[in-house]
């Protein structure tokens, strides 16, 4: 481990419900909550005044709805929320070549490799700018954490929270870390929580008191090693830079089964069209195709396939995804669909018509896995280990209108009279809009026909203008330093 606190973690703090917040002067203050808002919809992000209430992320909506029935419920804006994330990793990039992104509000940065800090006091100061930047360019607040491993400067990143910076010196680490339940440490969920519960270990300090042996015994060989090194503060894991894609997926979520096997295959053929978009976007092609496929008990199916060579083409896609689909019963009803495509490569196939046409024939076909085996985990360009966030279904319906207008909660309108404003519902026929922009006061609340000529989508406004121009002192933003 380092002898000085030059490992950085960032976690922009309730990062999808304070975008909406600096975005709607109307919610600035109230509680809000992002997430799919159908019967089967999670809690994707909540604001510290939704906390307040109980709720929290992949809370099932229907519960945040019964514990917070008067906050304001949004749809997530992911073009926004990727807009915003994309401009603080490129203030990280600045600090250093070595950024390790693990979501789009959190990252690890060695500040050493970037020849930024060097000491506590260098680094208190990166620290420092580094948060007051990210408020000027975004408006948002970040909550920073600097140790001298990845482990204490993630842990020190919550302690902040919200709104703060705490660094730890190097050899104060399990001062710091004994009395934390075991839950702080990586890997200890709820099961291996409540297993070393039984067996009598509360805290930190007590697992480093139970000693490895025993910890072995209780846990494995490598949980029970890796678990008393962490409480004894050793973390050696570097940061790493960028970490290559390995899959290209979306997925959707049905409020309703579907059992019509002909609509089954309708969606699929959709979503295979819709991969192959993000695959081109994303300027990859692939080998492998996945199917996904949750059925009404639950019980989750994936199927792949793989070509003879790499390919963007939409038709070979759509045609693999059906092969896959027929090998998958679907008789009692389907509540989620996926298809992905893995084995990325950046060149296509050249032969895309011997390609599809010999296929059948040139396959390995995957059994039955869990969830997330096979990287299908999302509607974005993934990488290994990434981690969690709102499903690709929620997604996938909120940036891809189909022919009929919807009008999705929170997201952005423009109306020939009355400008800029967003969805605050819809229904029977109406729908009700909040005319307002980032830097405009509360708006005034409007109610149209859902077919109006003058109203239509549009695209997210930044959340401050002149990125990068202003300066936190200009804007009256004091850094908040704690620890």
């Amino acid at each position: 481990m380092r002898n000085a606190p030059t490992i950085l973690h960032l976690d922009m703090d309730a990062f999808y419900a304070s975008v909406e917040q600096a975005s709607k002067p109307s919610l600035r203050g109230k509680a809000v909550i992002v997430g799919g808002l159908g019967p089967r919809g999670v809690v994707a992000t909540a604001s510290y005044e939704a906390r307040i209430f109980g709720v929290h992320s992949a809370m099932p909506m229907a519960q945040a709805r019964r514990l917070a029935p008067n906050a304001a419920y949004l749809v997530p804006r992911f073009s926004i929320y990727r807009d915003v994330s994309e401009r603080v990793m490129g203030l990280l990039r600045e600090l250093s070549p070595l950024v390790e992104p693990l979501s789009l509000d959190e990252a690890f940065v060695d500040l050493e490799a970037g020849g930024v800090a060097w000491d506590a006091e260098s680094a208190r100061l990166v620290g420092v700018k580094l948060r007051s930047d990210i408020r000027t360019a975004t408006g948002l607040a970040g909550s920073v954490g600097l140790a001298a491993s990845k482990m204490v400067a993630k842990i020190a990143s919550e302690q902040a929270k919200p709104d703060g910076m705490v660094l730890i010196e190097p050899g104060t680490e399990r001062a710091l870390l004994g009395p934390m339940s075991v839950r702080v440490l990586p890997g200890v969920g709820p099961a291996t929580g409540d297993h070393l519960r039984r067996a009598g270990i509360h805290t930190v300090e007590e697992i480093a008191e139970a000693g490895e042996d025993e910890l072995v015994r209780l846990l494995g060989k490598a949980h029970g090693h890796a678990l008393y090194a962490m409480a004894l503060a050793h973390d050696e894991r570097p940061v790493v830079a960028e970490r290559e894609a390995k899959s290209v997926s979306v997925e959707d979520t049905y409020d309703v089964d579907i059992h019509d096997r002909v609509r089954v295959g309708l969606e699929v053929q959709r979503l295979a069209d819709r991969c192959v978009r993000r695959l081109r976007g994303a300027g990859l092609s692939g080998r492998t195709i996945v199917l996904k496929v949750r059925r009404y008990d639950f019980s989750t199916l994936t199927r792949s396939e793989t070509l003879r060579g790499p390919t963007d083409d939409p038709a070979v896609v759509r045609e693999a995804a059906a092969r896959l689909l027929d090998g998958v019963d679907t008789t009692g009803g389907v509540r989620l669909l996926g298809v992905g495509v893995s084995g990325l490569a950046d060149y296509t196939q050249e032969d895309l018509f011997a390609q599809a046409a010999g296929a059948a024939g040139a396959v390995e076909v995957g059994g039955d896995a869990e969830e997330g085996e096979l990287g299908l985990a999302g509607a974005t360009v993934t990488s290994e280990g990434d981690g969690g966030g709102v499903s690709g279904g929620e997604e996938g319906r909120a940036e891809e209108q189909p022919a009929e207008r919807r009008w999705h909660a929170g997201h952005d309108v423009r109306h020939a009279a009355y400008g800029h404003g967003w969805v605050q519902g819809s229904g029977v026929g109406r729908v009700t809009v909040r005319f307002e922009t980032p830097d405009s006061g509360p708006g005034r609340v409007r109610t149209f026909r859902v077919d109006d000529p003058a109203l239509d989508v549009a695209e997210p406004l930044p959340l401050v203008s002149g990125w990068g121009e202003a300066s936190a002192a200009a804007q009256g933003e004091a850094p908040v330093v704690r620890g």
